[in-house]
């Protein structure tokens, strides 16, 4: 039963009716392994698919080395040329975490907050996938974020995912982590300004509304979407975004010698599912992400975390 208190607080956030949908939304779908969402099979919720993966790898004798493998987080640098940004942004850096999953990530993620040791950034944003399971209990996983956030610098902001409810928000946003619901931002720098939007799943959800977020985006100023997951790249692209930093694939997590995905989760090419990648006009870049999903393992597909560097184009 939701406590009434985080439900009136859901109410100031979002508006009687928004909150009172996007709370019947998650009742209704957020534990279905067959339909809803963007692709019709849901393994992350299939409860006994854990089990199923820990014993196979077991018996072969891998499941050690994918735990170790999980465990290893990379930094990885990420250059984005724009002849739109603004001059007083040209060096402009964001740090890019995605799917965290904390509660089965924990390792991961101290790995993660060493590696950032020395570096700067101008802002954290996260995409999304912030909790282990679908449902349920969601305490921990704040828990969790909520120490994690005291070793990242503000601002941070956020999005949801599929594996998120959004009954964290208020905890979120009370740990100073700005969550945006079909929202944007103005950061300004120097008498100049560029707009930071997000979206809420679009994945399984289906909660984005990708025309509000834009509809109040003036044209020829630059601007970045915040989307858990990289499959609504053309809505993106023909709404004018420029830049468009995401997660949920995890890259496959499971892959094939060469990195090769065994599967994506997502309905998009595979050529955009981990990494940086243009699609029209539109940058993009995939996150593999710094948890693991399901379960804590990764075969040739490293973690990460990412320091994308915004520079200007001089035409």
């Amino acid at each position: 039963m939701l406590d009434p208190s985080l439900l009136e607080k859901l109410k100031a956030r979002l508006g009687p009716l928004h909150a009172r949908q996007r709370l019947g939304i998650e009742a209704d779908r957020e534990t279905r392994v067959f339909g809803q969402g963007l692709n019709f099979f849901h393994p992350e919720n299939w409860y006994a698919l854990p089990s199923i993966i820990k014993i196979a790898l077991m018996a072969s004798g891998l499941y050690w080395r994918g735990r170790r493998n999980a465990e290893r987080v990379e930094l990885r640098r990420n250059r984005v040329v724009s002849p739109l940004l603004p001059k007083n942004f040209d060096g402009f850096t964001i740090l890019h975490l995605s799917d965290l999953h904390v509660e089965l990530s924990e390792r991961a993620l101290r790995c993660a907050v060493e590696l950032l040791a020395g570096h700067s950034y101008d802002i954290c944003v996260l995409t999304g996938d912030f909790r282990a399971a679908t449902a349920g209990p969601f305490a921990p996983t704040l828990a969790g974020l909520e120490n994690l956030c005291t070793q990242l610098h503000a601002p941070i902001y956020g999005v949801l995912g599929n594996h998120d409810t959004v009954m964290m928000v208020p905890g979120m946003e009370e740990m100073g982590i700005r969550v945006l619901l079909n929202e944007h931002e103005i950061i300004e720098r120097g008498g100049e300004r560029i707009h930071l939007a997000g979206v809420d799943d679009a994945h399984y959800f289906r909660v984005d509304n990708i025309e509000k977020t834009a509809a109040a985006l003036p044209e020829g100023e630059y601007s970045i979407l915040l989307s858990h997951t990289p499959e609504i790249y053309r809505q993106a692209a023909h709404a004018g975004f420029d830049l468009m930093l995401s997660g949920h694939t995890h890259g496959g997590q499971i892959c094939l010698p060469g990195s090769v995905p065994i599967t994506l989760d997502s309905v998009l090419p595979r050529r955009m599912g981990a990494g940086a990648w243009h699609y029209n006009q539109l940058a993009g870049y995939t996150s593999v992400g710094t948890g693991s999903c399901i379960v804590p393992v990764r075969f040739n597909c490293a973690p990460e975390i990412t320091l994308h560097r915004l520079e200007r184009k001089i035409s």
